[in-house]
């Protein structure tokens, strides 16, 4: 069985594991699956080769024997279903993990994202200035629910989880700024998972890839 998965060539996140592949290099990593990968470039990835895998022409994508796979989230599911490590054998901790999965990518992750763009791409429009304001400010709540449900526990529900790998990984787009250091428990908790050696395994790879296309 030879897992394959896509990356960019050239990462526009400057290394800094924000890119989405790095959920699924975390997640092989973590269940102990090798795998290698097809680094793709921005013109690649808007071809029909590229759209027959990820038909909005994004990475990453997963290749395994006849199954093609996109959306990080979908995958980390399918490597957490397949393989020991990320899901509980406890079938209720498996649905909360789930839950978890869920609410990282559907709750915690579109407003997080929203501000991304405003600050990088709108940054020059007369409106900026007022939007992300609100934007922030609904990044905020859900910080303090989540800070809130999380309290001083290690992880989201009980061990380590694809739950936490998926809700760390979110939270990472945050790390450095103001939102995240309000919340003492939530950067402890995204520390913790940068601190797993499967996640500095994953990071040191992607990281490699984009040191070897900047010095090219």
């Amino acid at each position: 069985m030879t897992i394959t998965i896509t990356a960019f060539e050239r990462s526009p996140d400057g290394g800094r594991g924000l890119a989405r592949d790095m959920r699924v290099r975390w997640a092989l990593e973590e269940v102990g699956q090798s795998y290698e990968v097809r680094l793709v470039s921005f013109k690649a990835m808007k071809e029909p080769a590229h759209l027959a895998l990820q038909p909005f022409g994004q990475i990453p994508t997963y290749e395994e024997n006849d199954l093609a796979l996109f959306e990080s989230g979908a995958i980390v599911f399918h490597i957490a279903d397949c393989h020991e490590g990320l899901f509980p054998n406890d079938a209720n901790a498996r649905a909360r993990a789930i839950t978890w999965m869920f609410a990282a990518v559907s709750t915690m992750e579109p407003p997080i994202n929203e501000r991304a763009v405003a600050r990088l791409l709108e940054r020059g429009e007369s409106w900026c200035e007022q939007r992300l304001p609100i934007v922030e400010e609904r990044i905020r709540k859900r910080l303090s629910e989540l800070s809130g449900r999380l309290g001083d526990a290690e992880w989201l529900d009980g061990n380590f989880s694809a739950g936490d790998l998926l809700m760390v990984s979110v939270l990472l787009r945050l790390k450095g700024s103001e939102l995240l250091n309000e919340y003492p428990n939530l950067s402890a908790y995204v520390a913790r998972g940068e601190a797993r050696p499967a996640y500095r395994r994953a990071f040191d790879a992607q990281l490699a890839v984009f040191a070897a296309s900047s010095a090219n």
